[in-house]
């Protein structure tokens, strides 16, 4: 991945992205950003090439879905491991997410989504067999996000 360079307008694409990449058009993004719509899609396209945009994805209400139980399982992995286990972690049913921390003791924070306890018990016994310490469980009430708001100019 270069090293992007991210003015004005970039962060501006990057927190309407952010808010509403389904919804809002480059011609939204351009009346917003004072540019040109040619531009905003260049600007996208860059930012993609780049890696700084990873991808789009539904934000999706799991509770409304019929997984009510979010759980964040912190463990701790040896420290030479802890990256290439991401995947492994990843594939397991009911992990939506996976976070390598760099302080603390536990150095992983995993996301599971379930049904019931008995759908979580079995993500925290595969993780535990793939050789990590779970060192805390940690029930999730409510789960949001908004966008970075260093990348709002307006």
């Amino acid at each position: 991945m270069s090293e992007t360079h991210i003015d004005e307008v970039d962060q501006a694409i990057l927190h309407a992205l952010q808010a509403d990449a389904r919804n809002l058009s480059s011609a939204d993004i351009a009346e917003r950003t004072g540019t040109a719509d040619s531009t905003v899609r260049k600007r996208i396209q860059r930012l993609e090439a780049d890696g700084v945009i990873k991808g789009y994805s539904a934000d999706v209400d799991y509770e409304q879905s019929g997984y009510p139980l979010r759980m964040l399982l912190y463990c701790t992995a040896s420290i030479s491991d802890r990256g290439d286990l991401i995947p492994d972690i990843l594939a397991i049913d009911g992990v939506i997410s996976v976070q390598e921390l760099v302080t603390g003791e536990e150095n992983l924070l995993v996301t599971a989504v379930g049904e019931s306890d008995s759908d979580i018990t079995p993500v925290a016994q595969e993780l535990l067999d793939m050789g990590l310490t779970v060192a805390d469980e940690v029930l999730v009430r409510s789960h949001r996000t908004t966008p970075f708001s260093e990348f709002d100019s307006t």
